[in-house]
């Protein structure tokens, strides 16, 4: 018998018994319906931090430095507004997006009985991941972070501690958005108060003394700049991912992959809920949730998978050999 390489192989046996469903307990006791999502990952977390305190910092460095002590009331209302409007919005995208379940798989619902309940028919195949006793269902893949298996998993961010996936992903194309335009928006009024404080007196500028003033915003420059640059990039990544209808895993694995794709206006509608309005940009604004899986949805037809002309669907008591296989290191689709 010819072995499949493990990365090919996945676990799309049709009999229950080589799953090792026996393995798969359910949880005890399953997250209430509205419960909170959060990761408690140290690193996330520490990032998440980050993000709010250089956000802080900027909102402190525009008011107190730049604003306030400006003796253009207007200018200063006018820019106070915008800027506080979208950084109020960029932490409200990350709140939705750190905080939104991205789309997790039921966890240990790979059980015998669930397994059998699927009567699955000649061709069909499901697959399961060993390392949460999930049956995935199309496009989903086990993030090590959250562990747990992601619907629609594009990838895990640390800084918003989150994967983003199905559920969240519009709350993560917002985020970077508004934080691209307030590092814009930062930059721009660093470069017009430098440019007034040379042509008068630097001590008029600010409140603060010159050299503090000076090192507040050659470092919110630097900080904008730099923000301005990664945000942008993930912002034109995820718009793309979006619009191809095609996750940063799968283009990473397209070689591997045969799948029919959805229109680039539909995935986008479905991606921020529903035809173009003002809520597209609203974090408060949910996606378009899909349906609840059905039965249907954890099965695969055969001919949908890659590689499976290699695969054999034998239903002969597995050996010791395909038994390692079902335990050994599993990479998403």
């Amino acid at each position: 018998m010819m072995l499949i390489p493990t990365h090919h192989f996945r676990d799309i046996e049709r009999k229950p018994e080589y799953l090792q469903p026996e393995k798969c307990i359910p949880p005890p006791h399953s997250r209430p319906a509205g419960t909170m999502w959060f990761i408690r990952d140290g690193c996330g977390i520490a990032c998440a931090i980050v993000t709010w305190f250089l956000v802080l910092y900027a909102e402190f460095v525009v008011l107190f430095v730049m604003l306030i002590p400006s003796r253009d009331y207007v200018y200063s209302v006018i820019n106070g507004l915008v800027f506080n409007l979208l950084a109020f919005l960029a932490l409200a995208s990350h709140c939705r997006a750190m905080l939104t379940d991205p789309g997790a798989v039921p966890k240990g619902n790979a059980t015998k009985e669930f397994i059998e309940s699927l009567q699955l028919k000649p061709g069909q195949v499901v697959y399961k991941c060993p390392k949460c006793c999930s049956i995935k269902p199309d496009r989903a893949h086990h993030c090590s972070v959250c562990k747990r298996c992601i619907r629609k998993m594009d990838h895990h961010c640390p800084w918003v501690n989150n994967c983003v996936g199905e559920n969240n992903q519009k709350y993560f194309v917002l985020f970077t958005m508004y934080i691209a335009l307030i590092s814009l928006h930062a930059l721009i009024m660093v470069g017009f108060h430098f440019l007034h404080c040379f042509e008068e007196d630097w001590t008029k500028c600010s409140s603060f003394s010159p050299p503090t003033t000076v090192i507040l915003l050659i470092l919110l420059c630097f900080e904008g700049l730099l923000f301005l640059i990664f945000t942008s990039v993930m912002f034109g990544t995820q718009v793309h991912s979006i619009c191809t209808d095609e996750t940063g895993i799968e283009r990473l694995q397209r070689k591997n992959q045969r799948r029919q794709r959805r229109g680039s206006w539909k995935s986008v509608k479905e991606t921020f809920g529903g035809a173009f309005s003002l809520n597209w940009f609203n974090p408060f604004s949910g996606p378009s949730h899909p349906k609840p899986l059905s039965d249907r949805d954890w099965v695969r037809q055969v001919s949908s998978v890659s590689d499976t002309e290699n695969t054999e669907t034998t239903t002969e008591e597995p050996s010791e050999e395909r038994k390692d296989l079902d335990s050994a290191e599993v990479v998403d689709e």
